[in-house]
């Protein structure tokens, strides 16, 4: 067993907020490497990704045997979005989706030829599955298990079919699958089809079909539903965990400067989206944090009886509020795509959070990156100290 085999990793939901992930992980492997780690060591045995952070949860684990590799594969695609390569961004295809599937919202009663086929999605997100094929090398994947640099895989989506939170696990050690109160889990080989599903946002991306137990099942965005986002990582046999928040664990208070108004549809859509990516993980890291505090003052004979022991963590997550700095790149949209949005007000500042989900333009993402890398610096003495420390052991998850 390799080292980093009992460290894991969890990248978190959040469209085009992931792209802090990137900087956060960028700045990881140079402080490691500055370090004396080798630039090929991949530092986290088990890697755990929701939604876009699946994304690049596979992206990472595709090249886990050169782990600087891996980084800039990555880096590369983040720092050079443009929102066309993950959905289609021009006038017609915002016609054959958007402006269609708000006019069947909106006059559906009168239009009965799309009651048969109606129009599945506000975005057709269908080149995010051909840069997927660009951007992951999956037979590669299979080597890094075969060498030990990769002990698991894990990425979740949400079914509409069936109701319940659903996480793929790629593994080649004794792992059964668990079964958990509305969360289940099965061990599969992870391609494009669960990224497509685990990343597809509610309303703005169509969900897709996934075999679960011989039955398909149609899938959404795997932060919804999602009550234990710690829990795979732990179920895989983590003892220590880096989390990397696209949220709002240590984003500053936003400061309200005008009076208060009805809100728009734009607003509401982003609160939910925001009550769906990153209210689960927060709760979910208070619940662990509590628990490391209970065992920490326990005595070492209680201690030895009990089966939990505490778990290593570490949460990185922005500094500044990332709805504020979407807010300052909306013109950078596709003209008909910040048409549409406008249309909800989705470029005013207040209902700029919707649109920092949706901002796959190289100038939003770029400043995330370096939000990333600036956020991992100032936290670069805990960082060593993560990658320093020997795991405690195993915590026994409910």
């Amino acid at each position: 067993m390799s080292h980093n085999a009992t460290t894991g990793l969890i990248l978190t939901g959040g469209g085009a907020r992931a792209a802090y992930q990137v900087g956060v992980l960028s700045e990881i492997s140079k402080i490691l490497i500055e370090a004396s780690w080798k630039s090929e060591t991949n530092p986290f045995g088990i890697i755990c990704g929701t939604s876009a952070g699946a994304i690049n949860a596979t992206a990472l684990a595709c090249r886990a045997d050169h782990f600087g590799e891996s980084i800039a594969n990555v880096l590369s695609i983040w720092e050079n979005f443009d929102a066309a390569q993950v959905y289609r961004a021009d006038s017609l295809g915002v016609i054959r989706s958007g402006a269609r599937w708000l006019s069947l919202w909106s006059f559906g009663w009168l239009l009965n030829k799309w009651r048969k086929s109606p129009p599945n999605s506000l975005l057709d997100n269908s080149p995010l599955e051909d840069l997927l094929n660009r951007m992951l090398d999956l037979p590669r994947l299979d080597s890094a298990f075969q060498s030990g640099s990769l002990r698991a895989l894990a990425v979740t989506a949400s079914s509409y079919t069936a109701g319940q939170h659903l996480t793929f696990y790629q593994t080649l050690a004794d792992i059964e699958p668990w079964v958990r109160s509305q969360r289940l889990a099965q061990r599969d080989f992870i391609a494009i089809p669960h990224l497509m599903a685990s990343s597809a946002i509610p309303f703005i991306f169509p969900a897709v079909p996934l075999n679960w137990g011989g039955q398909l099942e149609y899938c959404g965005d795997g932060s919804m539903r999602q009550l234990a986002p710690i829990s795979p990582a732990i179920h895989l046999g983590a003892q220590k965990i880096l989390i990397v928040g696209a949220g709002r664990l240590a984003e500053p208070p936003s400061v309200r400067t005008e009076v208060a108004r009805y809100p728009s549809l734009a607003q509401i859509a982003g609160h939910a989206l925001s009550s769906i990516f990153l209210d689960s993980l927060a709760v979910d890291i208070e619940r662990l944090m509590r628990i490391n505090k209970t065992l920490s003052m326990l005595p070492p004979e209680f201690l030895e009886k009990t089966p939990l022991r505490p778990l290593d963590l570490l949460v990185i997550a922005p500094s500044e509020r990332l709805d504020d700095i979407a807010n300052r790149h909306t013109h950078s949209l596709p003209l008909p795509v910040r048409t549409m949005l406008g249309g909800i007000g989705a470029t005013e500042a207040r209902g700029s959070a919707l649109a920092s989900y949706l901002l796959f333009e190289s100038s939003y993402t770029r400043e995330l990156i370096e939000l990333g890398r600036k956020d991992t610096q100032a936290r670069k003495q805990d960082v060593l100290n993560f990658f320093a420390s020997p795991p405690q052991g195993d915590m026994m998850e409910d």
